[in-house]
């Protein structure tokens, strides 16, 4: 038996396991929004596991991203430009769920 949850419950089943600052409020709007979607289109649905969510995803700025995966994006003057080649790095290499107001959210890889 699945219940479904609203973002909201959703929200909250991140405190309640001490996970929210893992992702903040707008990252996980995205998260969010991306499991609904999955939804929708396969009409599979998908457990809430806080704990395996967050082994599986990552919120992170994109500067970050760059210097953990070793993105150079030193010769890139323009932060959407930069942004633009992590996510596209990202994209390549796992699965880019979305971009918030100071980073991105992504599988683990």
């Amino acid at each position: 038996m699945k219940q479904s949850v609203n973002f909201s419950q959703f929200v909250d089943a991140f405190r309640a396991h001490d996970r929210f600052d893992q992702f903040g409020y707008d990252a996980l709007r995205v998260l969010f929004d991306y499991f609904e979607q999955y939804e929708n289109d396969t009409g599979e649905q998908i457990e809430l596991d806080v704990i395996a969510i967050c082994c599986e995803y990552t919120a992170q700025h994109c500067n970050d991203v760059a210097f953990d995966y070793g993105i150079d994006i030193a010769d890139i003057d323009d932060e959407d430009e930069q942004n633009q080649k992590v996510i596209d790095y990202v994209s390549e290499h796992s699965v880019f769920v979305g971009k918030y107001d100071g980073g991105i959210v992504y599988a683990t890889f």
